[in-house]
């Protein structure tokens, strides 16, 4: 993948965040409890968070330069899982293992981004989204390993 500019790197990238509100968002209106439907529609606010901070970086200086880097632990589970399309009525562990792949997909587009700019608010802001992607991949992960182990009961 190659951009010709920190614009065109910004509006693939704010493209991926409304891919990803529009997926939450379906998921919350599918889902048959009140508990899912509530942790999708807060997955797609954070992705809509990303989608402004990344339409208005110059905008966010401050909000870029206090951010502060954590180390995000990786359960490693959708490693080992294959990617598939969601269909509507699926059973929620298949809808975890999708959204899981799907955060991984991100947190894998954020690093090669960061990576491919030499624009320091740029270089941040991806760096940004590669730990808030990683946060949703981690709670996506420890919510397929809780629903495996409540089957075992």
């Amino acid at each position: 993948m190659h951009f010709g500019s920190i614009d065109e790197i910004l509006t693939f990238a704010i493209g991926k965040e409304n891919e990803a509100v529009e997926f939450y968002n379906t998921l919350a209106a599918e889902a048959t409890r009140a508990s899912l439907k509530g942790i999708f529609q807060n997955f797609a606010k954070e992705e809509e968070k990303h989608a402004a901070l990344l339409s208005d970086i110059s905008g966010n200086k401050a909000k870029i330069a206090s951010y502060e880097f954590k180390k995000i632990p990786d359960l490693k589970i959708s490693d080992y899982m294959v990617e598939k399309d969601y269909e509507q009525g699926m059973p929620m562990p298949e809808i975890l293992k999708i959204a899981m792949k799907r955060e991984e997909k991100a947190v894998k587009l954020y690093q090669t981004l960061a990576d491919q700019t030499d624009n320091a608010d740029a270089k941040k802001v991806f760096m940004m989204l590669v730990q808030e992607e990683s946060k949703h991949k981690l709670g996506l992960e420890s919510m397929y390993d809780d629903y495996l182990a409540d089957q075992d009961n």
